[in-house]
């Protein structure tokens, strides 16, 4: 199947695969799965899955994860705490380990949602450290040093994306 279709988003194509990618200046300036390319491409995640296990099983290159810093305008200092790897190991590697790079992709596929459900990066970046009760108290940041701490946080950016409140 190929076929391109001009969207006002860009233009949308149909791999052999099956897979649509739509490309525009915006969002082509990464590379394709790239942590950074998920950030911008959070709304179209689910197909992409097997497609990002096969790169979280390469590893996370370290220019990779350096774009991803910059894009979300933050530093490696403010990730030091949900990371399992400390930053100054992370310096002297040009690839991470599989646990760190899935790390950085779940932080990726967080940063797209929140992202596209605040208006701004500021916003959502003051949302994550403010604590709420339905957390236990706590700062959504502060819960993302595990899997189930994404797992919490994802589920209450999805909660004000469609406005359910318990």
């Amino acid at each position: 199947m190929s076929g391109a279709k001009n969207l006002k988003t860009g233009k949308r194509k149909i791999s052999s695969d099956g897979f649509i990618s739509i490309s525009d200046t915006k969002k082509s300036r990464f590379d394709e799965f790239s942590p950074s390319w998920v950030v911008v491409h959070a709304e179209e995640g689910q197909r992409f899955k097997i497609k990002l296990i096969d790169r979280i099983r390469e590893g996370v290159k370290k220019s990779e994860w350096k774009d991803l810093i910059s894009y979300l305008e933050s530093t490696e200092k403010e990730f030091a705490e949900i990371l399992p790897t400390s930053i100054s190991s992370m310096q002297k590697k040009e690839v991470y380990d599989q646990e760190t790079s899935e790390r950085i992709y779940e932080v990726a596929r967080l940063f797209g949602l929140g992202f596209e459900v605040f208006d701004t990066k500021a916003d959502f970046k003051n949302w994550l450290m403010t604590s709420f009760r339905v957390l236990g108290d706590k700062k959504p940041f502060e819960l993302l040093d595990s899997s189930l701490g994404f797992e919490l946080v994802e589920n209450e950016i999805v909660t004000i994306q469609y406005n359910v409140y318990s």
